[in-house]
């Protein structure tokens, strides 16, 4: 039997400062998904004739409140996920972007949704993080992400 799946666009803002890479997460609150876990700041479902691209930057104006370009896109995995429940919200296709350059200073817009938003070490990630995020923040750093991965099969 064919599945659909629930694409999902992600935007790691990354910078460089003195102590190496950081990544701008958010404390996930209300949302009723890994409520007090830690999570990429912008992140969010794909729309209905909206594309990877446009979804990334809608996401980061919408979340945190900066303006990004598709050009300023990096990829960085694609990873197929699933909770293993045969329910249709969770197969995903979750898309993976860096990012490090924007206009306009991140900053928390949705506190409904999040508690916080800081910038962390990629080295010193907080604890709780949503898990297969911190997956990809570790391959980010260590430089092993795979084009491709696949997360609950």
């Amino acid at each position: 039997m064919r599945f659909c799946v629930v694409p999902a666009a992600y935007v790691l803002l990354l910078r460089t400062v003195d102590r190496g890479d950081e990544v701008l997460l958010q404390l996930r609150q209300g949302t009723g998904y890994r409520d007090g876990y830690w999570a990429v700041a912008a992140a969010g479902h794909v729309e209905a004739d909206e594309s990877v691209h446009a979804a990334a930057c809608r996401e980061a104006a919408e979340e945190i409140g900066v303006e990004i370009t598709p050009a300023d896109l990096e990829p960085l995995t694609v990873m197929h996920r699933t909770h293993g429940n045969h329910q249709p919200i969770d197969e995903r296709v979750d898309f993976f972007f860096g990012c490090r350059s924007w206009s306009g200073e991140p900053r928390l817009m949705e506190a409904a949704k999040a508690a916080d938003v800081r910038w962390f070490p990629l080295h010193d990630l907080p604890d709780p993080m949503v898990p297969h995020e911190n997956y990809v923040m570790d391959g980010v750093r260590t430089g092993t992400l795979p084009p491709i991965t696949a997360w609950g099969f």
